[in-house]
Formats: C-alpha cells, sequence, structure tokens
C-alpha cells in the first residue's frame, strides 16, 4: 500500500502492482476495511428471527411481571 486517502468521500488505498503500477482500491473491498458491527465472522449479514425475537418478549414480559409479583414464585 502506498497511501490511503478519501476520494468523493470513499476511503481509498493506493496499491502497487509491479507489472500494472499504482492503482486505487476502496478500502471495504479489503481486509483492511473497519469490520461491520451487523455482519457474522464467516461474512454473511446478520439476520433476527421474527419468532425468536417474540419469544424473547415473552419471556421479558413474564420475568418483569414475576419481579412486580404478578405471577406466583
Amino acid at each position: 500500500m502506498l497511501k490511503a486517502r478519501c476520494v468523493a468521500g470513499v476511503d481509498t488505498l493506493i496499491l502497487r502492482d509491479a507489472e500494472r503500477g499504482s492503482f486505487a482500491v476502496a478500502r471495504e473491498w479489503t481486509d483492511l476495511a473497519t469490520p461491520n458491527a451487523c455482519e457474522r465472522v464467516d461474512g454473511s449479514a446478520g439476520r433476527v428471527d421474527l419468532h425468536s425475537l417474540c419469544d424473547l418478549v415473552t419471556l421479558i414480559e413474564l420475568l418483569a411481571a414475576r419481579s412486580r409479583g404478578g405471577l406466583a414464585k
């Protein structure tokens, strides 16, 4: 890598190849990209399972009711 710069709002790396000379690529196309918090380790995008989310909401509501004394312990 020769240098990093921002071109038209895109972080860009200037690279050098022995045969082709220098060229630019977007940083997000390389392993130097900033990690994405929504992306899994295997590279796939994280997805929310609606049924699991509903089960979690139900569990939280039950635990909240229990802590308020709404259900027998």
